[in-house]
């Protein structure tokens, strides 16, 4: 089974691009990657609807969401695991946090442009 639980939204073409990277890059199998748009939850405390809103992880246990979820796929991913460890500095997934809070405010017209750049 997996060390990491990663919620994503297998709707949202930037979703699916990034996942597909972390798949590749994850030859170890370390994370467990569950659709939400699909309807694969699992055992989540998080509704669907905050799922598929903003990214969630479960590592050892605890629920994370944001820039803490990202910095626990890339711990799990050997080549990322350097950006994953600076992120447990209180400062770094500060600022993490607030670049990935920007991501969101333009994430619905990047998501549009990446629709449109999808082949048929």
């Amino acid at each position: 089974m997996s060390d990491l639980i990663v919620w994503y939204d297998g709707a949202c073409p930037l979703c699916r691009r990034e996942i597909a990277l972390m798949r590749r890059l994850d030859r170890r199998g370390a994370i467990r990657f569950l659709d939400v748009a699909c309807g694969a939850g699992g055992d989540c405390p998080v509704d669907r609807a905050d799922l598929l809103e903003r990214f969630h992880a479960r590592e050892d246990g605890r629920l994370l969401s944001g820039a803490a979820a990202f910095a626990a796929m890339w711990r799990a991913i050997p080549l990322l695991r350097p950006l994953g460890i600076a992120a447990r500095v209180p400062i770094v997934l500060a600022l993490l946090e607030r670049a990935y809070r920007a991501f969101l405010v333009v994430r619905p017209r990047l998501q549009r442009l990446a629709e449109k750049s999808a082949p048929c």
